[in-house]
């Protein structure tokens, strides 16, 4: 604006560099500088390899694969994918790229250009690189063009990936399948950067683009060891090329599997003559800034069928900020026919009297004679079941000791009614494994306490609550137990 007004003459000429800089300016005005620099282009594969994460998508591949990570050779713009369930496993991909990309050129990788993720920036990612001699290249914060290479590679793998689903019939967990068959295809056609292919540049090797077939069309695979009158193929869907192997990916729809095949016959034509548009696609990577609610797709059995979308909430992986719970100022009352069990809970009579805990504590007791009464009632129960047999005690048996379990029952008003006594044996001296071999405790199942009141409701039938003064568990012991 100055040199403007010194141009058409309203101010005479200023001094060079005679202003300061004005700070209030600065923070009113600040944005950000044009990015117009060129990095310096590799002479020779793996001198320089791009790398960059996609994900986590709003769909969930086949395998459970929520992420893919790209790994770019600067010199030839020959592109590797892996599919990736968790980020953590970025490193591990790395070193499988590293082992097959240097045993087939001979090479080593020399410089790692990538941008601030957390996976890259992990101490044991970068101890790696440390150790294997490779410079670590990283992007400035907020400034993506500095990885620009594999910025631009996820873009055109995703570009890809929602055409091939738009035009195929399948579901959009198969994503994963086209991702692969996208970074295939880009390998194999020329790029802006290079006049050959990037198949040529990175291994000297033409090519071919005769296999190549559209993805998601129909084709009739053989079927292995039909019967006489059953038909000798069956209609599959091409969902890709599979590495390392001459053949192609076939999905079968019935089945809900994908195998690998080379006798196929794929339908091109009929495809295309018969294809009809999806109306839209809803694959993408889920954004780590917005909360707003996307897009899920729930995966159907049938390929031929259009997926199903439901919304869900967007995952973020932002590190959530500590805020101070919002409690709700509602106060809760219990119900009405709950007060009276609250009532009388907190009733407590008798004085407060414990239970022994000993047979000589019972016969010091204020109601003695009403545990001795219970105590005679216990071993009337035991006699007349028969738990025991009397026998002498044999030579080198060790017999479990036994003890007197004493309790008042009381009732709703807190008043003792019952006085209840049980012989018990010191089970915690048995040895596992010799004395006995498991242990079990029988509970009745509430399931089934609601099951006959229900049918009782239901027949208008009457509800008798007996207590049972004595109950005996019949239960035949295997091993033989001396008390």
């Amino acid at each position: 604006m100055i040199e403007r007004l010194v141009k058409n003459g309203l101010l005479s000429e200023l001094e060079k560099n005679s202003l300061p800089v004005c700070e209030s300016c600065l923070e009113g005005k600040m944005t950000k500088r044009p990015f117009t620099g060129k990095c310096h282009r590799a002479k020779e594969p793996l001198e320089l390899v791009h790398s960059d994460l996609c994900g986590p998508m709003n769909v969930k591949a086949r395998g459970e694969f929520e992420y893919f990570i790209t790994f770019t050779d600067d010199y030839s713009r020959y592109g590797y994918v892996y599919l990736m369930q968790h980020k953590s496993e970025a490193l591990e991909k790395f070193k499988e790229y590293k082992a097959e990309v240097e045993n087939v050129l001979s090479k080593t990788i020399k410089i790692f250009r990538s941008d601030r993720g957390g996976e890259y920036m992990d101490l044991k990612f970068q101890n790696y690189l440390m150790e294997c001699g490779i410079v670590s290249q990283l992007s400035a914060p907020g400034t993506p063009q500095q990885n620009g290479v594999s910025e631009r590679r996820n873009r055109t793998l995703l570009d890809m990936v929602r055409s091939m689903m738009s035009y195929a019939h399948l579901p959009n967990s198969f994503w994963g399948y086209a991702v692969q068959t996208a970074v295939y295809i880009l390998n194999c056609v020329p790029s802006k950067s290079g006049s050959e292919t990037p198949l040529k540049l990175w291994n000297g090797c033409k090519g071919s683009l005769r296999h190549f077939r559209i993805w998601g069309c129909p084709a009739h695979m053989l079927e292995n060891n039909p019967k006489k009158l059953e038909p000798g193929s069956k209609l599959c869907l091409f969902v890709g090329h599979p590495k390392g192997t001459r053949g192609g990916y076939f999905y079968d729809p019935k089945d809900n599997k994908v195998f690998v095949s080379t006798n196929a016959t794929v339908l091109e034509e009929d495809h295309i003559r018969e294809h009809k548009p999806r109306s839209k696609i809803v694959l993408n990577e889920l954004s780590k800034e917005t909360t707003e609610p996307s897009t899920r797709v729930v995966e159907e059995p049938s390929a031929l069928t259009r997926a199903v979308h439901v919304s869900s909430s967007t995952r973020t992986h932002q590190p959530q900020s500590l805020r101070e719970p919002r409690r709700s100022g509602r106060v809760t009352n219990l119900p009405i026919h709950y007060m009276s069990l609250t009532e009388t809970l907190t009733v407590i009579s008798d004085g407060d009297i414990e239970d022994p805990l000993t047979f000589k504590k019972a016969m010091n007791d204020v109601d003695k004679d009403e545990w001795i009464k219970a105590m005679n009632l216990e071993l009337e129960s035991i006699y007349f079941n028969s738990v025991w047999d009397l026998v002498d005690q044999p030579d080198g048996v060790k017999p479990i000791g036994c003890k007197w379990i004493y309790k008042r029952k009381r009732g709703a008003d807190g008043k003792v009614q019952t006085f209840k006594a049980r012989l018990v044996a010191k089970g915690y001296t048995q040895v596992e494994g010799v004395d006995y071999e498991e242990t079990f405790s029988p509970v009745a199942m509430l399931k089934s306490i609601r099951i006959l009141l229900s049918i009782a409701a239901y027949f208008d039938y009457e509800i008798w609550l007996m207590d049972v003064k004595i109950a005996f568990l019949n239960g035949n012991l295997e091993e033989t137990i001396y008390m």
